[in-house]
C-alpha cells in the first residue's frame, strides 16, 4: 500500500490542528508525542487504520483516538484525492465526539475538496 500524505486544514493562516497541537505540547508532553505517534501511523497505513488507534465516526469523517490516563483525545480527519488525508482539529472528551465538532470537520472537508490548494498545508513532520 502507497504511503497516505497528511496534510492539515487550514482557512487563511489558521491551522486548527497546530493550535490544538501547540497547546497539548505545552500542557501534556506526552499526549503529544502519542498524538505525533498516531498520525505517523496514520502515514503509514492510511485507511487501513483501524480501531483501537482510529474509528470512522460519519458522513466520511474520521478520529485519531488516543488515550492518556482516563482522558480521550482525538483528531479528526477525513480523506480526499487518492492517498491523501486531512486533518481537521483535535479536540479533548469524556464520551462521544460531538456533533457540533463533526459538523465542523464536515465543513472544512467540504471547502477542501472544493480548493484543496486554497485550504490545505502539508503537515510538515
Amino acid at each position: 500500500m502507497p504511503r497516505t500524505e497528511v496534510r492539515v486544514f487550514k482557512y487563511q493562516n489558521t491551522v486548527p490542528i497546530f493550535d490544538w497541537l501547540t497547546d497539548l505540547r505545552s500542557s501534556e508532553p506526552k499526549v503529544y508525542a502519542k498524538c505525533l505517534a498516531r498520525i505517523q501511523r496514520l502515514a503509514e497505513l492510511g485507511s487501513e487504520l483501524r480501531r483501537p488507534e482510529s474509528d470512522i465516526l460519519r458522513d466520511g469523517i474520521y478520529e485519531l483516538r488516543i488515550g492518556h490516563r482516563h482522558m480521550n483525545y482525538r483528531i479528526l480527519y477525513f480523506f480526499f484525492g487518492k492517498n491523501l488525508a486531512c486533518l481537521s482539529h483535535g479536540l479533548t472528551k469524556e464520551d462521544v465526539v460531538p456533533d457540533g465538532e463533526i459538523e465542523t470537520a464536515i465543513r472544512y472537508k467540504k471547502l477542501v475538496v472544493s480548493d484543496p490548494d486554497e485550504y490545505t498545508a502539508d503537515w510538515g513532520t
